[in-house]
């Protein structure tokens, strides 16, 4: 990854940065809203299945592209949105079934403020990939036959130069998101110029960490038949933001634009014999966080307890609309940290994991700079709990909750309570019906 090491050292770097839930949706609703998803109501993926619940980013809902739209930005989206449930008769989409459908069409009323879309809901054909475009209609979807990165790379490139004055406005400020699919399932949907900078090393020089499974069961196999292809989707992502930074550069752009590197999750490829997300691990909840804004922000290392949430407000702060952060954002905005490197911080951030149309049960838990902490509800069975000492043991190899229950109690009632009341969560209605029992 040599362009990200290069701009993580113009950057501020948080290297425990999290996403609280950790799987396509619900993060990225939190990234548009600053709310939590009890708040914001995409507790689970948008598909056919969660459709019934209500699971979408509402229309009403107040995103940052919101705000700069009516500060009069141009505003672009380009690549994955998952964020509206399909409907039937669904669209004619490789991953739609009646049986179970994930890609839907975004109509323009529910782009909060996107005015340039190049973009589909949720579709892994990462070599053939499909979009609608700022017109296009729900049936008027197109394919194209390049690898999904590099063809957003493209756009986002053309975008910035915007050399007809077509694509955005020339003499109003402009935010761009260009969302790839990348490094996702299916690994091998990936051109062989990346995956041959991995060709003369083997199988066993990618294993570096004590938690993958051994060869011979399932997910150990499964880790060893991805991970050269996974690392090989990393390095072209790679390349294609360094070409989109290129750009900004060659625009003239670079010292006046604000650059933030991110993900919706990270991926455990078999490790702790999870075959991705959706997992308390560091391996999925831990994403990459590099702000660079050249002259404004100092380029340095923080382990700043940043959460998704706290995305939205603290870039409104720091673009200068801080007022205009909306009334119902969660987040905490860190604008202040990050510019001058002083003020409060979070001791803590909120893991939460909910079942299907049962919103008050499931998984939430606290992660701070020494441990992580998950407490499970699951209705008719008493609380499970899982403790481990990140700090002494960074690959959460040993659960420590049965030897430590003074820890688990302190934790519970320091930390994750507060965070929980703040927050309205309804899951701590079943805890306590549960403590009543």
């Amino acid at each position: 990854t040599p362009r990200l090491d290069a701009f993580a050292d113009e950057s501020v770097v948080l290297t425990q940065a999290i996403v609280n839930y950790p799987i396509c949706s619900p993060s990225r609703a939190m990234l548009l809203t600053g709310q939590y998803p009890h708040a914001n109501g995409v507790l689970e993926n948008c598909n056919s299945r969660s459709e019934p619940y209500g699971v979408e980013l509402s229309e009403e809902a107040r995103c940052w592209s919101d705000v700069l739209s009516d500060r009069g930005y141009s505003l672009g989206y380009i690549g994955k949105w998952h964020l509206d449930s399909p409907r039937p008769p669904y669209v004619d989409s490789p991953n739609n079934t009646e049986q179970m459908a994930w890609n839907e069409w975004t109509p323009p009323h529910r782009r909060h403020g996107f005015d340039y879309w190049y973009a589909y809901g949720t579709m892994d054909r990462h070599d053939n990939p499909m979009y609608w475009t700022t017109d296009a209609p729900r049936d008027g979807a197109h394919r194209f036959p390049e690898w999904g990165p590099v063809h957003e790379a493209d756009l986002a490139i053309d975008y910035i130069r915007n050399r007809d004055g077509t694509l955005r406005r020339a003499d109003e400020p402009f935010a761009l998101m260009v969302s790839m699919n990348p490094p996702h399932m299916p690994y091998g949907l990936v051109p062989d110029r990346y995956v041959d900078h991995y060709a003369d090393l083997a199988p066993e020089d990618l294993l570096h960490r004590p938690t993958i499974p051994p060869a011979g069961e399932r997910w150990g196999d499964y880790y060893r038949e991805n991970i050269r292809n996974y690392y090989a989707m990393i390095t072209g992502v790679d390349e294609q933001f360094g070409r989109i930074l290129d750009a900004l550069h060659d625009a003239g752009l670079e010292e006046d634009t604000l650059v933030l590197f991110s993900s919706d999750h990270g991926n455990c490829l078999g490790i702790h014999d999870e075959i991705s997300k959706n997992n308390p691990y560091a391996e999925s909840v831990r994403i990459p966080f590099l702000l660079r804004w050249p002259g404004h922000l100092e380029p340095r290392r923080s382990e700043l307890l940043l959460s998704t949430p706290d995305i939205a407000p603290t870039l409104l702060d720091l673009m200068g609309f801080g007022e205009d952060v909306p009334d119902q954002v969660q987040g905490v905005n860190h604008a202040g940290y990050l510019t001058s490197g002083e003020g409060d911080e979070p001791t803590a951030q909120l893991y939460m994991k909910t079942p299907m149309g049962q919103p008050e049960w499931g998984r939430r838990g606290v992660r701070t700079h020494t441990h992580t902490l998950v407490v499970e509800l699951v209705p008719g069975e008493p609380a499970r709990f899982t403790l481990f000492h990140d700090a002494e043991d960074p690959f959460q190899l040993v659960d420590v909750a049965e030897e430590q229950p003074g820890l688990v109690r302190r934790l519970i009632q320091e930390e994750l309570f507060p965070l929980l009341r703040r927050l309205e969560d309804p899951w701590l209605q079943a805890w306590e019906a549960l403590q009543a029992e």
